[in-house]
């Protein structure tokens, strides 16, 4: 998980400094590892101590090296993006072993591939036209409805306590997440004027493009295994 980490914090960073060499990378991602391994444990963990070590280097950087205050703040954003919801999603492998895992991931393809067959075929209002051309609230209707189904019906086999109306819950803020997610990246490549984060993965871009969605919706699965 740290190295995934570490590779889309690398195409992050990439997609960050577009307009010129970027600044010292190595800082930043030693935090995103950091946060990372940190947030791995099977148990909940108090993130003051990195958000402490962010706000310093985020301080070293404006104060020392001379980058704006925006830039800055953009960079210190690496571990918690990255580096803490697949530290979350390593722990929810510990915590709940392989099935609530790809129960997890599951959750996010169902969400991402309903969201695609519903707006080729019921799509007539864009989601964000400003951000991404293709999404349309129909299909993010469908993607939301689909995934609170599936988390609905393959739940209780992986989390056999779960009631029905809260893994409904559950699966709607993941799909909405994972959509946020999505638009997230999209937002930051449109901002840099490039297609892909990377190329790592031919015909796919990078390892950025692959994971954005499960950035933003794996905490609120972390979140209901430790507080249920």
């Amino acid at each position: 998980a740290c190295v995934v980490a570490v590779v889309a914090a690398s195409e992050y960073l990439g997609v960050l400094h577009h307009d010129g060499r970027p600044p010292r990378a190595m800082p930043v991602l030693v935090l995103v590892a950091l946060a990372c391994l940190w947030m791995s444990a099977p148990f909940p963990r108090d993130a003051i101590t990195l958000v402490l070590a962010g706000l310093g280097w985020m301080a070293i950087e404006v104060v020392l090296r001379g980058l704006t205050v925006d830039r800055a703040a953009a960079r210190f954003l690496a571990p918690w993006y990255i580096g803490m919801p697949l530290g979350m999603l390593a722990a929810v492998q510990a915590t709940g072993g392989r099935a609530a895992t790809l129960l997890l991931i599951g959750t996010v393809v169902v969400s991402d591939s309903a969201q695609y067959y519903t707006g080729r075929m019921f799509g007539r209002r864009p989601l964000a036209p400003a951000i991404s051309s293709k999404k349309t609230i129909e299909g993010a209707i469908g993607g939301v409805v689909l995934a609170m189904l599936f988390l609905v019906v393959a739940g209780p086999r992986v989390l056999p306590a779960a009631g029905a109306i809260p893994l409904a819950r559950l699966g709607v803020a993941i799909a909405a997440l994972g959509i946020c997610g999505d638009l997230f990246e999209s937002r930051l490549k449109r901002i840099a004027g490039v297609k892909d984060s990377a190329a790592l993965i031919p015909g796919h871009g990078g390892l950025l493009d692959r994971i954005d969605a499960l950035l933003f919706a794996t905490p609120a699965f972390y979140l209901y295994l430790h507080t249920t």
